[in-house]
């Protein structure tokens, strides 16, 4: 669990940064490059021959869905709706998590899927606001999409990796960035308007940032933990840097103006929820 509370933490702060220094770049480019630069930061960690070849292709094809497919799905939806409902119609993964992973199992467990709606219902308290607009079915099935393409990436590689407990997690990571860059890099190959890309210094240190940190380090320490917790806890943490993100944006990043009181009781209360959820998936650890 651990392991999640660091990235939830390091992608609270992605979000304000991602918004106040990379407005106007290219999207499908921008996903490309972090995912490049994650595969390059674990590269020399790559270790195949105790892996095999179908299950390097296997590894491959998780990253393929969990980094590459939620990137070009997520961003996406930011041409349809506005940034407050991709985040609302974000909460649902929790959902798809638990889902996925009895499916895999072949049962039912209501109190996994009981934490997952109580963190859902707490990161929905806390993000909605204002009126849809706009193609709004178009995002939420992009973002629904995207929300699928995560949670299965992340039961999947859990499931794998319980299997394979003798592999070291950074021995094989690299697989899934090698299979999230190529399947984001066929998309921003056809669709990035390259004449037109303008990246200034600053700009070039954020996307460092984010793909070595955010992606590279952050993406391997969520599956590492997601590899170590039981579903009803890994459905919680997909909600839970909801709350931290918009501490992040109110007081740091200075992004929401209108800190009112509603606003703070719909933070606190958002919160208490998730936590429940996180000590209810807790409980009785699989």
């Amino acid at each position: 669990m651990p392991y999640l509370v660091i990235v939830s933490i390091i992608w609270a702060f992605s979000f304000g940064l991602i918004g106040s220094a990379l407005a106007g770049v290219d999207s499908y480019f921008v996903a490309t490059l972090r995912l490049s630069c994650a595969t390059l930061i674990f590269l020399p960690f790559l270790r195949t021959k105790g892996i095999g070849k179908s299950d390097c292709l296997r590894l491959v094809a998780y990253g393929a869905i969990q980094f590459g497919l939620m990137y070009v799905c997520y961003i996406k939806a930011f041409s349809y709706i506005p940034s407050h409902l991709v985040a609302l119609f974000a909460v649902l993964t929790p959902v798809y998590v638990v889902l996925i992973y009895d499916a895999r199992q072949r049962r039912f467990t209501p109190r996994y899927f009981l934490a997952a709606l109580l963190s859902i219902l707490g990161a929905a308290v806390i993000k909605a606001k204002g009126a849809p607009s706009g193609d709004i079915w178009i995002g939420f099935a992009l973002m629904q999409l995207a929300g699928l393409a995560f949670a299965y990436g992340q039961v999947a590689y859990r499931d794998w990796k319980r299997l394979h407990t003798q592999i070291n997690d950074r021995d094989g990571f690299a697989l899934l960035y090698i299979g999230g860059t190529l399947c984001a890099g066929v998309f921003s190959l056809s669709l990035t308007d390259w004449s037109a890309l303008e990246i200034s210094a600053s700009q070039w240190q954020a996307l460092l940032y984010l793909g070595c940190i955010a992606s590279g380090l952050g993406f391997f320490l969520w599956n590492k933990g997601a590899a170590r917790s039981n579903p009803g806890t890994l459905a919680a943490f997909n909600n839970a840097v909801v709350p931290l993100a918009v501490i992040c944006s109110l007081f740091i990043f200075g992004e929401i103006t209108n800190s009112d009181t509603e606003s703070l009781i719909r933070l606190v209360i958002g919160t208490a929820l998730i936590g429940a959820a996180l000590v209810l998936g807790q409980k009785n650890t699989a």
